[in-house]
């Protein structure tokens, strides 16, 4: 669980900061909202960073969940990278795509990791290959899959189009076996 729990110290870290220059009015700084190019760290800040406590702990929560399975099939450094990575990439899809608002949180990444897991077993490989789909109808069915998965988990404020990036891009990365270490 090292590199979940490391995940979980950042989210610490950032919310500290976050919290100590809210005291001074800039805690907005790590907010992610078009146009990108006017904060541009605000990119990788916003997948640390949450919106209260309550939303901290909720994330971190879900990264117990799904964190440590990931981790025993990849590198400390291959994980912390695919939750930056999916974390930003299901954020900038938010701001862009999205009702326009700042977002904030790692359950993008969350949701790939979860993604991950469920299309990156031993199960679902077997599947596939016995299905035999092309890569569009792969492709197709990730897409469903993560709306199914989103709008299982909707709720008023939550920011459904990072949780679908998040999840389509932990599906796709599952399928072809990126973290895995072997």
């Amino acid at each position: 669980m090292r590199a979940t729990l490391e995940t979980i110290g950042v989210v610490l870290l950032v919310g500290t900061a976050q919290a100590a220059l809210g005291v001074v009015g800039v805690g907005g700084l790590f907010a992610l909202s078009t146009p990108v190019s006017v904060a541009p760290w605000t990119v990788l800040t916003s997948v640390y960073a949450h919106g209260s406590v309550g939303h901290a702990l909720a994330n971190a929560l879900a990264l117990l969940l799904v964190g440590p399975l990931v981790e025993r099939r990849t590198t400390r450094g291959r994980f912390h990278a695919f939750v930056a990575a999916t974390g930003a990439l299901a954020g900038v899809a938010q701001v862009t795509v999205g009702p326009p608002a700042a977002v904030l949180g790692l359950s993008g990444a969350v949701f790939a990791l979860g993604g991950y897991l469920l299309a990156g077993n031993v199960a679902s490989a077997t599947l596939f290959d016995r299905l035999r789909l092309s890569a569009r109808a792969q492709f197709a069915l990730f897409g469903l899959v993560a709306v199914v998965l989103t709008a299982a988990t909707a709720a008023p404020g939550v920011a459904l189009v990072a949780h679908a990036t998040g999840a389509f891009c932990g599906l796709a990365a599952g399928r072809a076996g990126l973290l895995d270490d072997r």
